[in-house]
């Protein structure tokens, strides 16, 4: 089977459901920004391998496939997943006192690569016509840029790397 089809030569795509729409659509954009995170993720996992990040990789390509027109959503559980980590690791670091530069060893800053792309697919997301179909997909990826955001100053803890903070 050839991975080319020739119907996309001309701006158009098809969305899951068979509707065709143009390259340029607002959902294309959103999916094919979870597509981009999703393959940060990976760049990410191959700096610093966890299981939760692989798990994050699965439902991100749930997410693209609903974004794309396929009948299905993310789980509540989903986003109470996100938040559990979330907890868990907010134990671990010191209360946040300023903001937080993206900066560190490579593993956190693609976390912070991989939480810039997570509130631009957010805002790709909102642009949608159907966003009001996605209330879980939204709150998840809100929770997701927290998860990646809570990641890089979990390792930072746990590597000893001094956080750096804006200064004025």
């Amino acid at each position: 089977m050839r991975i080319y089809t020739k119907t996309g030569d001309k701006g158009q795509t098809s969305l899951a459901n068979g509707q065709r729409v143009a390259k340029t659509d607002a959902r294309i954009e959103a999916y094919g920004t979870s597509d981009e995170l999703n393959s940060l993720v990976g760049w990410l996992r191959a700096e610093a391998d966890c299981e939760q990040l692989k798990w994050i990789q699965n439902r991100l390509f749930d997410l693209g496939a609903c974004l794309a027109g396929a009948d299905m959503h993310l789980e509540p559980a989903a986003i109470e997943q996100l938040e559990q980590w979330i907890d868990g690791m907010q134990t671990e670091v010191p209360p946040l006192r300023a903001f937080v530069l993206p900066a560190g060893n490579e593993a956190m800053c693609r976390c912070h690569v991989c939480r810039t792309v997570t509130r631009r697919l957010e805002r790709c997301m909102l642009a949608c016509e159907r966003a009001e179909d996605w209330r879980n997909e939204l709150i998840f990826v809100n929770r997701l840029s927290d998860f990646f955001f809570v990641l890089a100053r979990f390792w930072a803890k746990k590597d000893k790397i001094t956080e750096e903070t804006w200064q004025k």
